[in-house]
């Protein structure tokens, strides 16, 4: 039986998607890379955003019309809250929360014994817990993933050292929101980090998103974690907007004032940590004098990414019984603020231009011989090799940057 997978979204859904191939394999069936060959499909889908949503949503449309006869398993979030069973009658649903049942959806019995096929096999994705505590108006992913539920942290240990064993460079903690894991079984995230930290071998961790307001009671000691060599320095933190009176209504939980103490205090460490945000722009009840004070925000702390939404209701949520903003206004407003990203980014990727750094190997680039690394800030570094050097530590110069990369030329192999 042959099985073709599409995921979209969060990494956990990747991690999630990369269980469900690795047990499926591991009973007998193929996984193919070509729908028309399989005779199941699996969507594995996000509804964080309404694009996402619609573009999974005619997606369906087009393997109900055009595929009839062959099972359809739909997945992630949209599972969790009904979406979908209007255009997919038919379709076998299953929770977010239960990926490693996907043996049984399929094949009614079988080895439901977790196993892994990742997609990247320098690269393991770890879910250290699934939902979140935050209760934000606009969110609807917190309807499918429910209350937080942290992974005790043997089991993640456990995981982490597995994958080093098999060659893993880079360690992905993630989840809904890593800033509220251990909340719930009397511990956190910094005590989590210090203890993976100790654990042997030659990896990088990269700590996956973190509201502000479950970090800001250990945000010291995780700061003081962050220069330890086995961290990249880059930490994803949401701000949303730069109104004290929008971050209310989105029902945040955080100041502006308290989240410039959170990066004041990262960089205090690490002067050129990566900061990475996001930010929503017209959401219901952004004034023009809101949307000043988000300009005025990201200009004042000048993040090195930042992802850019405009405002679409959710289904099922607060925000979408709220008064809208009008949409020309919305696409006005983001047009201005997308060109005020795209020259911060581009600035803070310049001051690279002429530096030294390390890099680790993680994966192919675009083009024949293109290789992308990450340096110990997280950035993506393009380079050129004629060698097959993934997975190796390579010293480079960089000698361009563009707003989301930096292109680097190889000086010499560390590893």
């Amino acid at each position: 039986m042959n099985v073709y997978i599409e995921t979209y979204g969060c990494s956990a859904n990747q991690a999630h998607s990369e269980i469900m191939e690795g047990m499926l394999e591991a009973n007998g069936l193929k996984i193919v890379k070509n729908y028309e060959s399989a005779d199941v499909i699996i969507i594995n889908t996000c509804i964080v955003k309404t694009p996402t949503e619609n573009r999974i949503r005619e997606r369906l449309k087009f393997f109900v019309k055009n595929f009839p006869s062959k099972k359809l398993v739909i997945t992630g979030c949209a599972a969790d809250v009904g979406l979908f069973k209007d255009i997919a009658p038919s379709a076998i649903f299953l929770s977010s929360h239960k990926p490693k049942e996907i043996v049984k959806i399929i094949l009614g019995k079988g080895n439901c014994e977790e196993k892994r096929k990742r997609k990247n096999n320098l690269i393991s994705i770890v879910e250290i817990s699934s939902g979140c505590l935050g209760d934000c108006s606009y969110c609807i992913v917190k309807l499918a993933r429910g209350k937080l539920k942290s992974k005790k942290p043997e089991e993640i240990f456990k995981e982490v050292k597995e994958a080093i064993e098999e060659g893993c460079k880079e360690i992905w903690l993630t989840s809904q929101d890593c800033g509220c894991y251990g909340l719930d079984i009397g511990t956190n995230l910094a005590e989590l980090v210090e203890r993976i930290i100790n654990i042997e071998g030659d990896f990088s961790i990269r700590m996956g998103m973190m509201n502000p307001t479950h970090i800001k009671p250990f945000i010291e000691k995780l700061s003081e974690l962050y220069q330890n060599p086995k961290i990249y320095k880059f930490a994803h933190i949401p701000v949303q907007s730069g109104s004290d009176k929008i971050l209310k209504a989105m029902k945040r939980g955080y100041s502006v004032k308290e989240f410039e103490r959170i990066v004041k205090i990262l960089r205090k460490n690490i002067p050129d940590i990566t900061i990475s945000t996001d930010i929503i722009v017209g959401f219901p009840g952004e004034t023009e004098n809101d949307f000043e004070k988000t300009l005025k925000f990201l200009k004042k702390v000048e993040p090195d990414i930042i992802n850019l939404s405009k405002f679409e209701p959710r289904p099922k949520t607060e925000a979408a019984k709220m008064k809208q903003v009008d949409k020309k206004i919305v696409k006005k407003r983001s047009k201005k603020i997308a060109e005020i990203i795209r020259k911060i980014s581009e600035r803070k990727n310049r001051k690279w231009i002429g530096k030294e750094c390390e890099i680790v190997v993680t994966e192919k680039g675009k083009k024949g011989q293109q290789f992308v690394g990450r340096n110990e800030y997280y950035k993506p570094v393009i380079i050129e090799s004629k060698d097959d050097i993934l997975g190796e530590k390579i010293k480079v110069k960089i000698i361009e940057a563009g707003q989301s990369h930096l292109l680097g030329e190889i000086l010499k192999s560390s590893a």
